[in-house]
């Protein structure tokens, strides 16, 4: 497995990646319509922002997108997996790979708004679920709010 940092012309691949993720949990295609914009990672982010991906014999098996929000907090923007790849370590790989950016970056903590479906995966990590958020998609839908404090 190879981790590396996203490249601009891979923003398609990334966003399909991210929609195919995210069917995987049995989302009605209208929902996955819905997200589709919110969802999308764009050459622009890719340029301006820290997005890793995990790859195996050249294919792209997952992503993750880290933003620094103050001196000591990040938000982890995004973290998928492709559908066929989902339960073979490459969530852990890349978490693991985030919170090592994270240290390096002197952050404390990171707040994750979590998919409730990938709550699991990030509560055996070591986050804490904090409260709830409002979905970008749909302001009644409530999204966990999850907290992984870094330790040094």
């Amino acid at each position: 497995m190879n981790i590396r940092k996203a490249m601009t012309h891979e923003a398609d691949d990334l966003s399909n990646l991210v929609l195919r993720s995210k069917a995987y949990w049995g989302y009605s295609e209208a929902f996955l319509e819905a997200c589709r914009e919110t969802l999308k990672i764009t050459p622009a982010q890719i340029a301006s922002s820290h997005v890793v991906v995990a790859e195996e014999d050249g294919l792209v098996k997952g992503v993750y997108i880290l933003n620094k929000e103050s001196d000591s907090s990040g938000l982890l923007h995004s973290l998928f997996i492709d559908s066929s790849a989902i339960g073979k370590g490459y969530g852990k790989a890349l978490w693991n790979d985030m919170i090592e950016t994270a240290a390096d970056w002197g952050l404390r903590t990171i707040l994750i708004h979590s998919d409730p479906y990938a709550e699991r995966f990030y509560l055996l990590m070591g986050a804490k679920r904090i409260g709830e958020v409002a979905s970008a998609v749909s302001p009644d839908r409530k999204l966990p709010l999850m907290e992984f404090a870094i330790r040094r």
